[in-house]
């Protein structure tokens, strides 16, 4: 099968297409073949060297990639509720920029069929995170909340849901992503200096939580408008989080989550722009585009 890899980790040029054996499916597995791979910040830090110590030690070539969409073309022995020909989407821990990819039957999701490819193969990422985020935040109906890259895949995706949960939604962004965060229903502003006393100015009843998707000033800032640090998740400042007394994202991924939310795509109840679909051929420029840090929209391979 064909897949975008690498032998040996770097920048985005090591990424590399390349002929690699085709998994096979065992007890309680299924073989998808791939239609769409999302792209994320998460992939790049693995090409570059990076693993989760879950995954213990990952064989070169390795293959980078953690959520998809495509077809069922194998069930393994055991499996029931699924069989050849079903179009699915669903998450793993790598190699999703590939023609095929084995997971456990439990990680993959019906696709509606309202549904496109590119959108499926990058749902699971945003989605996932931002009820977790949310979750672990206990976001409720009349509460503000400060989402830091809001234009981002987790902020649109945590707009959204806490918008549907009754809070009120301040999203920090680019100027050129503000439309799309009022068209979420979030209240825009603008990142950089002066960034607390913008935020004081929209909300001078205080802030109640606060997401942090972009690190950094955006960090500070929710240390100083959010009293309760516990109710402040940072999705990038990890190594801090102890620290400071902030929280990361806790909590399992779940078929049913990825499920949900593809239903409330297809029924016109949730927005997932794609910014771009890229040919698995252009794996490293997808990987250059997203370590740009700028525009809104989820990337994608297509295969």
């Amino acid at each position: 099968m064909r897949a975008a890899a690498f032998a040996e980790p770097g920048g985005p040029e090591v990424l590399k297409v390349m002929e690699l054996p085709v998994p096979q499916a065992g007890p309680g597995q299924v073989r998808v073949r791939v239609r769409a791979a999302g792209v994320q910040p998460f992939d790049t830090a693995v090409r570059a060297g990076w693993l989760p110590p879950y995954l213990g030690e990952v064989p070169f070539p390795r293959i980078p990639g953690n959520e998809f969409a495509g077809v069922v073309d194998r069930v393994g022995p055991g499996v029931t509720g699924l069989a050849e020909g079903d179009e699915v989407l669903g998450f793993s821990r790598l190699f999703g920029y590939a023609e095929y990819i084995v997971v456990d039957a439990t990680d993959v999701a019906p696709k509606p069929p309202g549904v496109p490819w590119e959108v499926a193969g990058g749902l699971t990422a945003g989605v996932q995170t931002a009820e977790l985020a949310l979750d672990g935040l206990g976001v409720k109906a009349g509460e503000t909340l400060l989402v830091h890259g809001a234009a981002g895949a987790v902020g649109t995706a945590a707009t959204q849901i806490a918008v549907a949960r009754g809070a009120r939604v301040i999203g920090t962004a680019r100027e050129a992503n503000h439309d799309h965060l009022r068209a979420l229903g979030a209240e825009p502003v603008t990142y950089g200096e002066g960034l607390a006393d913008r935020v004081r100015a929209l909300a001078p009843g205080g802030v109640d939580a606060a997401l942090d998707g972009a690190g950094g000033h955006a960090l500070e800032v929710s240390l100083e408008l959010v009293a309760d640090r516990a109710r402040i998740v940072t999705l990038v400042e990890h190594g801090r989080a102890a620290e400071l007394g902030v929280q990361t994202v806790r909590g399992e991924r779940t078929a049913e989550r990825l499920g949900r939310y593809a239903a409330r795509y297809a029924e016109g109840r949730f927005a997932w722009p794609v910014r771009r679909a890229y040919p698995l051929a252009e794996a490293a420029d997808a990987h250059r585009e997203i370590e740009t840090g700028h525009g809104h929209g989820k990337i994608v391979l297509t295969l």
